[in-house]
């Protein structure tokens, strides 16, 4: 785990010497600056929690510096530092943002106490960062399904450690949320949970999002940017659908986590970090390798803990658990009395197959909460709920367009239909249908037949 990192920015080397001495016997890591220009220029290169700094200061003062770090993105915390007749000066720093300032001569206990009250601040501050991701969190790891026991008892051993893990599974398995239990169960849990979807950052963006930028260096570049990694530092990065990341970043990123070093975009001053690396994907990775898409180093690097996360279909004993469980949930959300499921419509959940897996039972349920006003989802629910774009489908078929879409489209509304009447039950939709079980169920994957379409 890294040291918590303070910067001071003081043009007296005396300072400058003093207060290195005074915070590195405290087991801090110290930077210093002998000027405002040159502390700034220090902030790309770590992450740093404190910076102390003198008001006057040759060339840019430090008001101005203040504010210049008030505008980072993640900024530290910052106490600023004040000769005889300038306290006037540091309270108005403080109205800018400063945590605290202290007056020269310097106290040594004074010094301590500050530097301590302002990172146990900054602490604060991230703990309630990470309290509000983790309420954004819509779900627990729910379950009692063997695939879950074993998969909760891959976390409770690769969380306590800084191996990297690669999370495998299908959409909607829920791989976001077991980056954020093991990031929680691990020694990093009061630093941040970063992350980014590779898929979702155009490919130009990709490089600049994890590793920043410095100001200039492109043309929307107004200002310093401070990466994904390093706002991880000294926590976990999350590299979400990482088979999409372009080939160029993939290189950056090999070096980066060999080195454990990068340089930001436009910089050639190498930046340190210390950061867990937690990967996602949907897709085969050893396939995009031998595609030439993916690169083996890479592969190698972040596969040190691999995790594949059970489809909900390897594991629908699970189900009944999370209907129960979301029902409580969105009745909360949306302030209504809970409700329950009848036998009738629970046994056509659990023969359904769920390609969305959780999330899309989980958008169901929502559904059903907000949507069924009796206190009882019935099977008549299920139907009413989907019958609406069934029909909208079978209409659709009347406007002029190429048969084989036409044939499909037609395919997939009567095979839904046909398992909404039998109740998701495969082998008495595949009799009526007058084909073969194995053959009905290959015609629901072709077609995406799902329940929410």
């Amino acid at each position: 785990m890294s040291q918590h990192r303070i910067l001071i920015v003081d043009d007296e080397a005396s300072i400058r010497s003093s207060l290195r001495g005074i915070l590195e016997d405290e087991g801090y890591a110290v930077t210093t600056a002998a000027s405002g220009e040159d502390g700034l220029a220090e902030l790309p290169k770590q992450s740093f929690g404190l910076v102390l700094l003198d008001i006057w200061l040759p060339g840019l003062d430090g008001l101005e510096v203040l504010r210049r770090i008030r505008t980072l993105d993640d900024h530290p915390q910052v106490v600023v530092i004040s000769g005889h007749g300038t306290v006037e000066t540091a309270v108005k720093a403080t109205k800018l943002g400063a945590f605290d300032f202290l007056e020269k001569p310097l106290s040594l206990e004074k010094v301590v106490l500050t530097v301590k009250n302002a990172l146990r601040q900054r602490k604060l501050e991230e703990e309630n960062v990470r309290l509000r991701e983790l309420v954004r969190s819509r779900y627990h790891l729910v379950g009692k399904s063997a695939a879950l026991l074993r998969l909760r008892d891959e976390i409770k051993k690769a969380a306590p450690t800084d191996g990297r893990v690669l999370l495998t599974g299908e959409n909607g398995t829920g791989k976001e949320l077991i980056a954020r239990l093991i990031h929680d169960q691990s020694r990093r849990r009061e630093k941040r949970f970063v992350e980014i979807n590779c898929a979702a950052v155009p490919d130009e963006l990709i490089e600049s999002e994890i590793f920043g930028y410095v100001k200039g260096s492109m043309p929307h570049a107004v200002k310093d940017k401070r990466g994904k990694l390093l706002q991880a530092d000294g926590g976990t990065l999350f590299l979400d659908e990482v088979g999409d990341m372009s080939l160029k970043t993939q290189a950056r990123l090999v070096k980066a986590l060999i080195e454990q070093t990068f340089e930001p975009v436009g910089s050639s001053e190498p930046t340190s970090f210390d950061a867990r690396i937690i990967a996602a994907t949907t897709r085969n990775l050893k396939d995009l390798i031998v595609k030439g898409k993916f690169r083996e180093d890479l592969f190698f690097k972040l596969n040190v803990i691999p995790m594949t996360i059970p489809p909900l279909r390897e594991r629908t004993e699970d189900i009944p658990l999370l209907v129960s469980y979301f029902l409580r949930y969105f009745a909360s959300v949306y302030g209504k009395k809970p409700k329950t499921m009848s036998a009738e419509a629970l046994k056509a959940f659990l023969n359904y197959s769920w390609p969305g897996n959780v999330s899309e039972l989980m958008n169901v349920m929502e559904r059903f909460v907000i949507l069924v006003e009796d206190e009882e989802i019935g099977a008549a629910h299920l139907n009413l709920l989907v019958e609406t774009r069934e029909h909208e489908a079978g209409t659709g078929l009347q406007i002029q367009a190429p048969l084989t879409p036409a044939l499909e489209q037609f395919e997939r509304t009567h095979i839904r239909r046909t398992l909404l009447r039998n109740r998701w039950d495969v082998v008495r939709a595949a009799a009526e249908l007058d084909m073969d079980k194995d053959a009905l169920l290959l015609r629901i994957k072709t077609l995406h037949v799902t329940l929410n379409e």
